[in-house]
């Protein structure tokens, strides 16, 4: 929960910048029914918030969410709460480029130096990381390629650890949007300060 001394539950911070985005006809929340209490106010308050049921994989889950758009969207943006700190700009960005390319991810050049280890004890070699990027949310694509992409995906039984590498499978382009490196993905205890700072450093 970053927000320093009135906390802000993380979900609320993307949730709350979504709503204020125009342009955005429709947000389902992938979430538990169990979890759903804390946005229940905001569900009740604008009739764009709906939930749906999270699935076993992360696809799963995504191809859920995607069960609940409305039928005229002309882009899916799909987004990891687990980043409150995305930008308006970021996101309006993204959009910009998907609806010019079909599909487009934020992103941000790799800073650290990878390695490859096959048995996880010694390293095999460096890879050049010139040409990798460190792929952020919201990633947004198309309706049509991502219903595509899901029939592929499902026929083939192929696992994908991101949404657009579902398009990559069909195959299409997805356009690289260049983000910002603020847009941390809050997976430890350690990272809350960080995010904290940084909200504080925007007000």
């Amino acid at each position: 929960r970053p927000g320093g001394r009135k906390k802000k539950p993380v979900l609320r911070h993307s949730l709350e910048l979504f709503l204020r985005l125009k342009g955005i006809n429709s947000i389902t929340v992938v979430i538990a029914e169990e979890f759903r209490d804390v946005l229940a106010d905001a569900a009740k308050a604008d009739p764009r918030v709906q939930f749906a049921d999270p699935g076993k994989e992360r696809q799963d889950s995504v191809f859920s969410g995607f069960c609940k758009i409305p039928e005229d969207s002309t882009l899916v943006c799909v987004h990891d709460a687990a980043r409150p700190l995305v930008t308006e700009a970021e996101v309006y960005n993204v959009i910009k480029d998907a609806n010019e390319h079909g599909a487009a991810v934020l992103a941000v050049p790799m800073k650290a130096t990878v390695k490859e280890s096959e048995d996880g004890q010694f390293v095999k070699r460096t890879i050049d990381r010139s040409t990798l990027w460190e792929i952020h949310t919201p990633q947004v694509m198309r309706p049509d390629l991502l219903k595509k992409g899901f029939a592929k995906v499902a026929a083939e039984k192929l696992e994908v650890t991101d949404d657009v590498s579902i398009i990559e499978q069909l195959p299409a382009p997805v356009k690289i949007t260049v983000g910002e490196y603020t847009n941390i993905k809050l997976t430890t205890p350690e990272d809350m300060p960080m995010a904290s700072s940084i909200l504080a450093a925007r007000k």
